[in-house]
C-alpha cells in the first residue's frame, strides 16, 4: 500500500492526467457542434452508467462478503419498481432505502 508523499504524487498525477485527457477532448470539439448521433448515444450515458455502479453492490456486496444477500436484491427490486411506476428518483431511492432497511431486520 502506498503511503505519505508517494500516494499524493500519485493522486496529483492522476488529477493532472484526466484533466489533460478531458481538456483535449474537449478543446478538439467543444466549440463545434456535434452530430445528432453523438447526441443520441450521449443520451443514454447516465442509464448504463448509474446501473453499472449499483449492480455490483447488489449481486456482490462486500458486507456479505460477496454472497448474494436477499435483503439487498429485493431493495434494488423495490428501487425498480418504484421508479418505473412513478418516474421519481428520490421516490425510488427513498423506497429502496426503506426496504433494505427492513429487509436487514427480517433476514
Amino acid at each position: 500500500m502506498i503511503t505519505g508523499p508517494a500516494l499524493w504524487t500519485l493522486i496529483v498525477l492522476l488529477g493532472i492526467g484526466t484533466y489533460l485527457i478531458r481538456l483535449s477532448f474537449l478543446g478538439l470539439i467543444g466549440d463545434r457542434p456535434m452530430p445528432p448521433w453523438v447526441l443520441r448515444c450521449l443520451r443514454f450515458v447516465p442509464v448504463a452508467g448509474i446501473p453499472a455502479i449499483a449492480a455490483p453492490l447488489v449481486v456482490w456486496p462486500d458486507a456479505t462478503g460477496g454472497a448474494v444477500d436477499p435483503a439487498r436484491l429485493i431493495a434494488a427490486g423495490v428501487v425498480v419498481w418504484i421508479g418505473l411506476r412513478t418516474q421519481s428518483t428520490l421516490g425510488a431511492i427513498a423506497g429502496g432505502a426503506v426496504a433494505l432497511y427492513l429487509g436487514l431486520a427480517i433476514f
